[in-house]
């Protein structure tokens, strides 16, 4: 199982590669339950503070498997399955980046952008297709799409299943960064490299969970917790150290998750 999502770590940084290259890294139960549990895994590591995801040879994520779809249509699909929920990575503490280097397509698409940033290859190719797989809006895209780029351009994506470019979809809001391919991952993990290195991993955690939570509160709620909130940071080596850090004209040191 492990090859299905190979690990490095670099300086702070890991980097998760999904790889199934003969199928564009086709979405498995085997792969999605290895990358949730390598996700796990880096919470709980103190010299992981970032992640970057991508994929091997010309794809992210084509989307679920079309042995998959074909087991479940004809009612032989009989995988136990990841009691863990697609939106996984957004309850980990720490940022994930993704790098779609290639195809992004149905739930591939879905993982890119329940992570928390996204940079793109400009000509990488997007698709939700789930229409024209006689599909619905799977797994919150229905919920996430309107609100990063609004509900207009969200019918157009979702209703046409139309495929569109890296750089279309940094347009669109979909991605931060549309890139040249082949300087992609240096670039996602170089940006990774610089959270891990000046930003505090709990101050990352936390505003990680603002920006997620947030969503469902009002601006009066939202502010009631992040008074709690800065209350809190108050109190932690983090601020100490970032203060510091600033006044010495010197990196800060900040102590792990």
């Amino acid at each position: 199982m492990a090859e299905l999502v190979l690990s490095s770590v670099d300086q702070g940084v890991l980097t998760l590669t999904f790889n199934r290259p003969d199928t564009l890294n086709a979405w498995t139960d085997a792969m999605g339950r290895r990358y949730f549990d390598l996700l796990a895994q880096a919470e709980k590591d103190p010299e992981i503070r970032a992640v970057v995801v991508t994929g091997a040879g010309k794809g992210f994520c084509s989307g679920a498997d079309f042995k998959t779809l074909t087991a479940i249509q004809t009612g032989s699909y009989d995988s136990e399955p990841d009691p863990r929920p697609n939106t996984y990575p957004t309850t980990i503490g720490k940022p994930i980046i993704a790098a779609v280097n290639g195809a992004c397509a149905g739930l591939g698409m879905v993982h890119a952008l329940v992570c928390d940033l996204v940079f793109t290859a400009e000509d990488a190719k997007w698709t939700t297709a789930f229409p024209r797989r006689g599909l619905i809006a799977e797994y919150g895209l229905s919920w996430v799409l309107p609100r990063v780029m609004g509900q207009q351009r969200a019918m157009d994506i979702l209703l046409s299943g139309r495929v569109f470019t890296g750089r279309e979809a940094c347009e669109l809001g979909l991605a931060n960064r549309a890139v040249p391919r082949e300087s992609l991952l240096a670039q996602a993990q170089a940006y990774a490299g610089e959270l891990a290195t000046y930003s505090s991993p709990a101050s990352m955690a936390v505003i990680k969970r603002q920006v997620w939570h947030d969503w469902d509160t009002t601006l009066e709620q939202s502010a009631r917790v992040a008074t709690q909130e800065m209350v809190a940071s108050f109190g932690r080596p983090d601020f100490a150290e970032g203060v510091a850090s600033f006044l010495e004209r010197r990196p800060p040191n900040f102590p792990p998750l």
